[in-house]
C-alpha cells in the first residue's frame, strides 16, 4: 500500500476548507474514481485542514492527487488556496 498526505495551511486554506465540508458528497463521489483506494479521510484543522489517502500502490495515490487538484481547479478555484504539502510513501502499518 502507498499513501499520500495533503496539507493545506497559509491563504485560502480555511475557506477551502469550509468549501470541502459544504461539497463533502461531491469530494468523496471524486475520490471514489481513484483505482486502487483502500481508505480516505478529509480533516479540518480549523486553520485548514489534511487529507490522508491511502491505496493499493504508488500509481493509485498519484491519481488521487490528480482528481483532488481538479476538483479543487473545478470547485474551488476562486478561494485561490496555496498549494498543499505534499508527504507521501509506502504504508508501514495499518489498522482496520
Amino acid at each position: 500500500m502507498y499513501a499520500v498526505i495533503r496539507t493545506y495551511l497559509g491563504t485560502g486554506a480555511r475557506q477551502l476548507f469550509v468549501r470541502l465540508e459544504e461539497r463533502k458528497t461531491d469530494v468523496e463521489a471524486a475520490l471514489r474514481t481513484v483505482p486502487g483506494l483502500v481508505s480516505y479521510t478529509l480533516l479540518n484543522t480549523g486553520d485548514g485542514g489534511t487529507s490522508v489517502t491511502v491505496c493499493t500502490d504508488k500509481a493509485g495515490s498519484d491519481a488521487s492527487l490528480k482528481v483532488a487538484r481538479e476538483w479543487i481547479q473545478k470547485n474551488a478555484s476562486d478561494i485561490h488556496a496555496d498549494p498543499p504539502i505534499v508527504t507521501e510513501g509506502p504504508v508501514v502499518v495499518q489498522i482496520n
